[in-house]
Protein backbone atom coordinates (compact mmCIF):
# COMPACT_ATOMS: atom_id res chain seq x y z
CA UNK A 1 0.00 0.00 0.00
CA UNK A 2 1.44 3.52 -0.96
CA UNK A 3 2.09 5.73 1.57
CA UNK A 4 1.28 9.78 1.81
CA UNK A 5 2.72 12.62 2.91
CA UNK A 6 -0.50 13.93 3.71
CA UNK A 7 -3.86 12.21 3.79
CA UNK A 8 -4.91 11.65 -0.49
CA UNK A 9 -7.80 14.29 -1.90
CA UNK A 10 -11.45 12.17 -1.76
CA UNK A 11 -12.61 11.18 -4.85
CA UNK A 12 -15.16 13.06 -6.50
CA UNK A 13 -18.31 12.10 -7.45
CA UNK A 14 -21.63 12.64 -8.65
CA UNK A 15 -25.39 10.86 -7.36
CA UNK A 16 -26.37 8.33 -10.42
CA UNK A 17 -30.60 8.51 -10.41
CA UNK A 18 -31.98 5.23 -9.25
CA UNK A 19 -28.72 3.78 -7.84
CA UNK A 20 -26.65 3.59 -4.67
CA UNK A 21 -23.64 3.95 -6.91
CA UNK A 22 -22.04 7.17 -7.26
CA UNK A 23 -20.24 7.96 -10.71
CA UNK A 24 -16.63 8.99 -9.70
CA UNK A 25 -15.21 12.69 -12.10
CA UNK A 26 -12.02 12.03 -13.53
CA UNK A 27 -11.84 15.38 -15.75
CA UNK A 28 -14.04 17.93 -16.92
CA UNK A 29 -14.19 19.38 -20.75
CA UNK A 30 -15.87 22.34 -21.32
CA UNK A 31 -17.15 23.29 -24.69
CA UNK A 32 -17.45 27.00 -25.88
CA UNK A 33 -19.76 28.71 -27.87
CA UNK A 34 -21.77 25.76 -28.95
CA UNK A 35 -25.14 28.07 -29.81
CA UNK A 36 -25.33 30.22 -32.40
CA UNK A 37 -27.32 32.92 -30.37
CA UNK A 38 -24.35 32.60 -27.39
CA UNK A 39 -21.80 33.01 -29.84
CA UNK A 40 -23.66 35.98 -31.28
CA UNK A 41 -24.17 37.28 -27.73
CA UNK A 42 -20.04 37.33 -26.94
CA UNK A 43 -18.98 38.72 -30.11
CA UNK A 44 -18.29 35.57 -31.98
CA UNK A 45 -19.44 34.35 -35.43
CA UNK A 46 -20.98 30.53 -35.16
CA UNK A 47 -21.09 30.08 -39.20
CA UNK A 48 -17.07 29.66 -38.93
CA UNK A 49 -15.46 29.00 -36.07
CA UNK A 50 -14.61 25.32 -35.33
CA UNK A 51 -15.45 23.85 -31.39
CA UNK A 52 -12.89 24.93 -29.00
CA UNK A 53 -12.68 23.21 -25.39
CA UNK A 54 -11.24 23.95 -22.22
CA UNK A 55 -11.43 22.13 -18.58
CA UNK A 56 -12.18 22.40 -15.38
CA UNK A 57 -10.68 20.65 -12.31
CA UNK A 58 -12.82 17.55 -10.89
CA UNK A 59 -12.89 19.36 -7.58
CA UNK A 60 -15.21 22.39 -8.97
CA UNK A 61 -18.28 19.79 -9.45
CA UNK A 62 -20.47 20.27 -6.39
CA UNK A 63 -24.05 18.95 -6.00
CA UNK A 64 -25.97 22.29 -7.82
CA UNK A 65 -28.18 22.67 -4.45
CA UNK A 66 -27.83 24.15 -1.22
CA UNK A 67 -25.62 27.35 -1.16
CA UNK A 68 -22.38 28.24 -3.19
CA UNK A 69 -20.33 31.12 -2.05
CA UNK A 70 -19.58 33.84 -4.30
CA UNK A 71 -15.72 33.53 -5.51
CA UNK A 72 -13.16 35.30 -4.80
CA UNK A 73 -11.13 37.68 -7.34
CA UNK A 74 -14.52 38.94 -9.29
CA UNK A 75 -17.07 41.32 -9.37
CA UNK A 76 -18.68 40.09 -12.11
CA UNK A 77 -19.83 36.09 -12.09
CA UNK A 78 -22.00 34.74 -14.83
CA UNK A 79 -24.35 32.03 -15.05
CA UNK A 80 -23.86 29.64 -18.13
CA UNK A 81 -26.51 26.33 -18.00
CA UNK A 82 -25.41 23.31 -20.17
CA UNK A 83 -26.38 19.75 -20.82
CA UNK A 84 -23.87 17.99 -19.25
CA UNK A 85 -22.39 14.64 -20.95
CA UNK A 86 -20.75 11.70 -18.03
CA UNK A 87 -18.64 9.11 -20.37
CA UNK A 88 -18.47 5.81 -19.56
CA UNK A 89 -16.09 4.07 -21.78
CA UNK A 90 -12.56 4.36 -22.89
CA UNK A 91 -12.21 5.73 -26.57
CA UNK A 92 -10.07 7.67 -28.80
CA UNK A 93 -10.53 9.20 -32.58
CA UNK A 94 -14.18 7.77 -31.91
CA UNK A 95 -16.02 8.18 -35.83
CA UNK A 96 -19.26 10.48 -34.67
CA UNK A 97 -21.31 7.51 -35.27
CA UNK A 98 -20.54 5.61 -32.87
CA UNK A 99 -19.68 8.27 -30.36
CA UNK A 100 -23.06 7.88 -28.18
CA UNK A 101 -22.31 4.26 -27.38
CA UNK A 102 -19.49 5.95 -25.29
CA UNK A 103 -22.50 8.08 -23.43
CA UNK A 104 -23.13 6.53 -19.57
CA UNK A 105 -25.93 9.39 -18.73
CA UNK A 106 -26.56 13.21 -19.26
CA UNK A 107 -27.10 15.87 -16.26
CA UNK A 108 -27.24 19.49 -16.28
CA UNK A 109 -25.08 21.86 -15.01
CA UNK A 110 -23.67 25.48 -14.48
CA UNK A 111 -20.43 26.71 -16.18
CA UNK A 112 -20.20 29.37 -13.23
CA UNK A 113 -17.68 31.87 -15.19
CA UNK A 114 -15.37 34.74 -13.95
CA UNK A 115 -16.64 37.16 -16.84
CA UNK A 116 -13.79 40.29 -15.39
CA UNK A 117 -11.28 37.60 -15.38
CA UNK A 118 -11.95 36.41 -18.63
CA UNK A 119 -12.35 39.74 -20.54
CA UNK A 120 -9.45 40.54 -18.95
CA UNK A 121 -7.26 37.37 -20.54
CA UNK A 122 -9.11 37.40 -23.66
CA UNK A 123 -7.67 41.19 -23.87
CA UNK A 124 -4.12 40.04 -23.04
CA UNK A 125 -4.23 36.80 -25.20
CA UNK A 126 -3.89 34.88 -21.97
CA UNK A 127 -5.54 31.24 -21.14
CA UNK A 128 -8.66 31.29 -19.26
CA UNK A 129 -7.81 29.32 -16.56
CA UNK A 130 -8.49 32.20 -13.82
CA UNK A 131 -12.04 32.66 -14.89
CA UNK A 132 -13.69 28.89 -15.61
CA UNK A 133 -11.36 27.27 -13.10
CA UNK A 134 -12.12 28.00 -9.43
CA UNK A 135 -13.92 26.05 -6.00
CA UNK A 136 -17.35 25.23 -7.01
CA UNK A 137 -17.79 26.47 -10.76
CA UNK A 138 -19.11 23.48 -11.41
CA UNK A 139 -22.18 22.64 -9.84
CA UNK A 140 -24.16 19.54 -11.48
CA UNK A 141 -27.37 17.50 -10.87
CA UNK A 142 -27.49 13.78 -10.38
CA UNK A 143 -26.78 11.68 -13.75
CA UNK A 144 -29.89 10.29 -15.69
CA UNK A 145 -28.40 7.01 -17.69
CA UNK A 146 -29.01 6.29 -21.18
CA UNK A 147 -30.70 3.12 -20.05
CA UNK A 148 -33.41 5.87 -18.75
CA UNK A 149 -33.34 8.16 -21.12
CA UNK A 150 -31.74 8.02 -23.77
CA UNK A 151 -29.65 10.18 -25.73
CA UNK A 152 -31.84 13.80 -25.27
CA UNK A 153 -31.56 15.95 -28.93
CA UNK A 154 -34.09 17.83 -28.40
CA UNK A 155 -35.64 19.36 -25.37
CA UNK A 156 -35.97 22.64 -23.35
CA UNK A 157 -32.86 24.34 -21.50
CA UNK A 158 -33.47 26.58 -19.03
CA UNK A 159 -32.02 29.01 -16.32
CA UNK A 160 -34.20 31.85 -13.87
CA UNK A 161 -32.11 34.22 -11.50
CA UNK A 162 -35.02 34.81 -8.29
CA UNK A 163 -37.64 33.52 -10.63
CA UNK A 164 -36.94 35.74 -13.92
CA UNK A 165 -35.82 33.67 -16.47
CA UNK A 166 -32.75 34.63 -18.00
CA UNK A 167 -31.67 31.90 -20.31
CA UNK A 168 -33.91 29.76 -22.32
CA UNK A 169 -33.46 27.03 -25.72
CA UNK A 170 -33.71 23.78 -26.80
CA UNK A 171 -30.60 21.37 -27.17
CA UNK A 172 -31.66 21.24 -31.01
CA UNK A 173 -30.27 24.56 -31.51
CA UNK A 174 -26.75 23.26 -30.64
CA UNK A 175 -24.06 24.12 -33.24
CA UNK A 176 -22.00 20.80 -32.49
CA UNK A 177 -24.43 17.91 -31.31
CA UNK A 178 -23.38 15.59 -28.70
CA UNK A 179 -21.69 12.92 -31.11
CA UNK A 180 -19.58 15.35 -32.43
CA UNK A 181 -18.43 17.01 -29.33
CA UNK A 182 -17.31 13.78 -28.06
CA UNK A 183 -16.16 12.80 -31.24
CA UNK A 184 -13.95 16.48 -31.64
CA UNK A 185 -12.66 15.82 -27.77
CA UNK A 186 -11.32 12.35 -28.77
CA UNK A 187 -9.52 13.57 -31.51
CA UNK A 188 -7.02 15.11 -29.08
CA UNK A 189 -6.86 13.11 -25.88
CA UNK A 190 -8.51 9.74 -25.06
CA UNK A 191 -11.87 10.17 -23.37
CA UNK A 192 -12.24 7.84 -20.23
CA UNK A 193 -15.06 7.25 -18.04
CA UNK A 194 -15.45 9.71 -15.57
CA UNK A 195 -14.83 12.20 -18.08
CA UNK A 196 -17.68 15.07 -17.84
CA UNK A 197 -18.56 17.36 -21.17
CA UNK A 198 -20.34 20.43 -20.40
CA UNK A 199 -21.92 20.82 -23.82
CA UNK A 200 -22.19 24.92 -23.99
CA UNK A 201 -25.00 27.52 -22.85
CA UNK A 202 -27.58 29.46 -24.52
CA UNK A 203 -27.75 33.47 -24.92
CA UNK A 204 -29.00 35.18 -22.17
CA UNK A 205 -25.63 34.71 -19.40
CA UNK A 206 -25.45 37.66 -17.43
CA UNK A 207 -24.80 38.37 -13.45
CA UNK A 208 -25.43 36.72 -10.22
CA UNK A 209 -25.08 38.68 -6.82
CA UNK A 210 -24.83 37.03 -3.10
CA UNK A 211 -28.48 36.35 -2.34
CA UNK A 212 -29.55 35.47 -5.83
CA UNK A 213 -31.66 31.86 -6.07
CA UNK A 214 -30.49 30.28 -9.07
CA UNK A 215 -33.05 27.71 -10.74
CA UNK A 216 -32.18 25.91 -13.92
CA UNK A 217 -32.93 22.42 -16.05
CA UNK A 218 -33.19 20.39 -19.19
CA UNK A 219 -36.65 19.00 -20.00
CA UNK A 220 -36.71 15.15 -19.46
CA UNK A 221 -32.90 15.15 -17.44
CA UNK A 222 -33.09 17.06 -14.35
CA UNK A 223 -33.55 20.33 -12.71
CA UNK A 224 -32.03 22.10 -9.87
CA UNK A 225 -32.32 24.99 -7.53
CA UNK A 226 -29.14 26.76 -5.75
CA UNK A 227 -28.59 30.12 -3.92
CA UNK A 228 -25.09 32.40 -4.31
CA UNK A 229 -24.01 33.27 -0.71
CA UNK A 230 -21.78 35.75 0.63
CA UNK A 231 -18.49 36.51 -1.05
CA UNK A 232 -15.72 34.58 0.18
CA UNK A 233 -12.76 36.36 2.31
Amino acid sequence: MTEYVFPAPQTVTVPVTGSSAAFPVRRVFCVGRNYADHAREMGANPDREPPFFFTKPADAVVPATGTLAYPMLTEDLHHEIEMVIAIGQEGRQIDPQNALSYVFGYCVGVDLTRRDLQAVAKKMSRPWDWAKSFDESAPVTPIRRTADIGHPGNGRIWLSVNGETRQTGDLGDMIWPVADIISQVSQAVVIKPGDLIFTGTPAGVGALKPGDKVAGGVDGIAEFHFEIGNAQG
